[in-house]
Parts: C-alpha cells; structure tokens; sequence
C-alpha cells in the first residue's frame, strides 16, 4: 500500500525511478534462466542449421530475424491465449535498433512468411530425435522402446485459404464442419510422451497414409503399439520387414479372420491372408503373414484379441503384453495436454493461410516437446514417471519462468522496456466500433451425437 501512495503521489519522473528501483531489486532477488534454459535443450546452432538448410536464413540485420522468429513460433504455441504482438514483447524477442517502436503486426506476420514452414519441420525433426534419445535406456521394456502410434485432428480458422487446402468434416446430412480441419497422425514416445514423429495435411487424406510415412522413420528395437483403424497388412508387415527389431502390437478387428497354428485359445501363433487388392497395390507382400494372438480382458471387462509381432513367449509374456496395450492411451493423453491445455480453445489454430498453419503446428510439438523434456528431467530427479507430473502446472511455470526472465535479464534494459511500454500504450487507444455488417449469427457445431432438450414441466 505504501509503494502505491508513494506512485501516486510522486511526479512522473519519480514514479519511474521508484519502478525501476523495484525492478532492480527484483532482478537481484529473483533470478530466472528463462530461454537460456530452454535454450540448453534447443542450440541456436540447430535453429541456423534449420534455417541455412531451407535457404531462409537473414543476410541483413533485420529486428526480427529467422532466428528470433523461429522462437517466436514455438513461444506461441506456449502462449496460445495472448496476440502475437504481446509474445513478442513479453519476451523481448525482438531486436534492438535505436527506436522505441514496437514491431507491428504486419511486421510480425511479413517475418513469419519470410521463415516459411520448412525450417520449423526441419528443426522439429532434429529437436525430435535428440530428445527421445536422451535417457532412453532409463525407459526400456524388455529391452525395446515403447512407441504409440494414432491419429488427430486440429481445427482452424476459417479463411478461404485454409478451407481450399485443408477441407472440413462432411456429414450425412450434407452439411460440413463449420471450421476447416487438420488430419494428422502422430508417432509418440508412451513412457514420456514425447512426440517422435509427425505426418498431418489435407483432412481428407485417410490417416492409413500419413501412417505408411511415418512407420519407415520408426527407430529399431523398438515396439509400436497403433490404434486398430491402422490395422493393415502393408503397415504392419512393412514395420516389421524393414528396420531392425521393430515390432507391433495393434487389437484385431472384430471381422478378421485366421488359422491357428498352435497355442492355446489364450495365447496362439496365427496365419492370416493378404487381401488380392493390398497385394495388388502393395507388391511386395507376401500372400500370409504371421502373429501371434493373445485374448486378453480389459479393465471396463470387455474381451479383447490383441496380435503382435512378438512371437517369442518365454520372453514376452501375454500377461506383460496385454499391460503393455494399455499404456497406449498415453498417446490420447498427450493430444489432450497438446491440443486442450497448451493450445486451448475451440480453434486450436490462429494462423490464416496454410503455410502459416503449418508453421504453427511444426512451433506448437517443439513447444510441447520441451515442457515434456523438462517434465522428464524433473521426474529422473525425483524418482519418478514423468507420466506423473502434471503438464498443466509445468506450463505455468515455464510460461512464468520466460515473462520474468525477459524482463530480469538485463537491469539496464529497463528504463527502454518502461519507454516502450508507454509507446505501446498511445496505441492502444479505444475507436470506435464500425457497424455491424453482417447478421448476428453465429456458427453451429455439427455434432454426431443427439442433441438433449430439457423443457419445462406442465403446471
């Protein structure tokens, strides 16, 4: 209370010394890494690579160069809530140039287009495999890594742009989704959920095909476990043929059928066919392939046949198995963490032209990888699954983390951040609203499900 009668009554120039003052000691007080820390699992030198890689790293000094805009993509899918504008200024990404002048929106969206979305896939691949691979053997089952493979989508704005390229959700009815939608399948690390691999475009692409992408990049001695939807001779023949040591484990569907070789109705060694019309698309498969089929109960008391590629069953026990199938709902959790808590909100996506979505998707899983990253080094301190942390709490605290340390790091920065601040606020002046140019409608949801009414009672 003190602090604030004495800014209310000290003149301007006073009330701003007493700011910077506070700051100063706060800065002493309360030191925070911030992008340095995230900035020890992500080098610059893998941004430049990134960028050089694509041809699109700046030659003139700009104050928003690739480098700081590729930060300033993934910093936004950590502040999903807050304009661009804002992300930027929170954490001071921009450069100096003598002037007080913010970075203007226009700016801001001019810089992003000159980066593109290459550089960012580039950069997530990179980031991708290093991360998985630290503290990988601290996860090993059996001596594999275990691995999820399912699908998602993400919703976006609906601009002409993105509804040509991208397309929506049609019903039977005739009506479509009333936001564009995008298709993607993901590959992801079930101890520490940390995403691997990612393939996604046009929604009406069926996943089968961004699958058959991802399963050449799966990494040996490993075992995949996929949703039932990717049940298909090509992708499960095609992960075990070529790599070394990678396997899979995937619910048989309800229609399909077999021979039992031997075993027991429990545990049994299968053979099944090839369909003529995936050996006519696919010629390199084989006319019968091989599994083995375990019968398993789940928790909710529904039976279940899973089929694997481990035949082994000394090593391998259906006990162990049928566990090991569960855990493949870690994958659903992660797109929930992903899409719900970092991004939020109905529209999970803000950009307005392809290129630009797919930048922000490439910026969101970096964004998304490093809180998991932190979560997972956190829980090898404290003994424990970095599946038992929680996400949300780890995202305010980084979030928390990288707005102090920009405006902590550097004390003498302080009194341009204040003159800035101001500058920005002379923009912020309230205009008046124009007319309303269209009805007062407002898109519905189609939903797949019966709508439940609840009327009044009769008197």
């Amino acid at each position: 209370m003190y602090l604030f009668l004495e800014m209310l009554y000290k003149p301007a120039m006073a009330t701003t010394s007493l700011l910077e003052f506070e700051l100063d000691a706060a800065y002493s007080g309360f030191p925070m890494e911030g992008l340095q820390r995230l900035g020890a699992h992500l080098p610059l030198a893998w941004i430049e690579e990134s960028l050089a890689a694509t041809g699109t790293a700046s030659i003139r000094r700009l104050r928003l160069p690739a480098e700081q805009v590729a930060w300033l993509v993934i910093a936004l899918g950590l502040y999903r809530r807050t304009s661009m504008s804002e992300v930027l200024e929170k954490l001071d990404l921009a450069l100096p140039n003598g002037s007080a002048s913010a970075v203007t929106r226009a700016g801001i969206c001019q810089a992003r287009q000159r980066v593109g979305s290459e550089p960012l896939a580039l950069l997530f691949e990179r980031t991708a495999q290093a991360w998985c691979a630290l503290d990988a053997p601290s996860y090993l089952w059996k001596g594999l890594s275990l691995w999820a493979m399912d699908g998602t989508t993400f919703q976006t704005p609906d601009s002409p742009e993105n509804r040509a390229f991208f397309g929506a959700q049609g019903y039977a009815s005739g009506k479509v989704a009333s936001y564009p939608q995008v298709r993607g399948v993901s590959l992801t690390a079930i101890p520490t959920r940390l995403i691997a691999d990612m393939a996604f475009g046009a929604y009406d692409t069926n996943e089968m095909r961004y699958a058959e992408e991802l399963i050449p990049r799966i990494p040996g001695h490993s075992l995949t476990v996929l949703d039932k939807g990717f049940f298909s001779a090509a992708i499960l023949i095609g992960l075990t043929a070529s790599g070394q040591n990678r396997h899979f484990l995937i619910p048989a569907r309800s229609n399909a059928k077999w021979e039992v070789i031997s075993g027991t109705p429990e545990d049994s060694l299968v053979r099944m066919k090839v369909s003529p019309q995936a050996r006519a698309k696919h010629p390199g498969l084989p006319e019968r392939w091989e599994a083995r089929a375990i019968c398993t109960v789940l928790p909710d008391g529904r039976e279940r046949i899973l089929l694997t590629s481990l035949l082994d069953s000394r090593t391998f026990k259906a006990a162990d198995i049928a566990a090991c199938y569960l855990r493949r709902w870690e994958v659903k959790t992660s797109y929930r963490e992903l899409k719900q808590t970092m991004l939020g909100g109905p529209l999970t996506l803000r950009s307005q032209d392809p290129v630009d979505i797919a930048q922000e998707i490439w910026g969101a899983l970096i964004a998304y990888n490093l809180v998991r990253l932190e979560l997972a080094k956190a829980a090898l301190e404290a003994n424990a699954q970095p599946t038992d942390l929680s996400f949300i709490r780890a995202l305010h605290y980084i979030q928390l983390e990288l707005s102090f340390a920009a405006l902590l790091q550097a004390p003498g920065n302080i009194p341009g951040k204040l003159h800035r601040l101001r500058e920005q606020l002379k923009e912020a002046l309230r205009t008046e609203r124009r007319g309303r140019q269209c009805p007062r409608l407002v898109k519905s949801r189609p939903s797949r499900h019966d709508v439940r009414f609840v009327f009044k009672k009769p008197k």
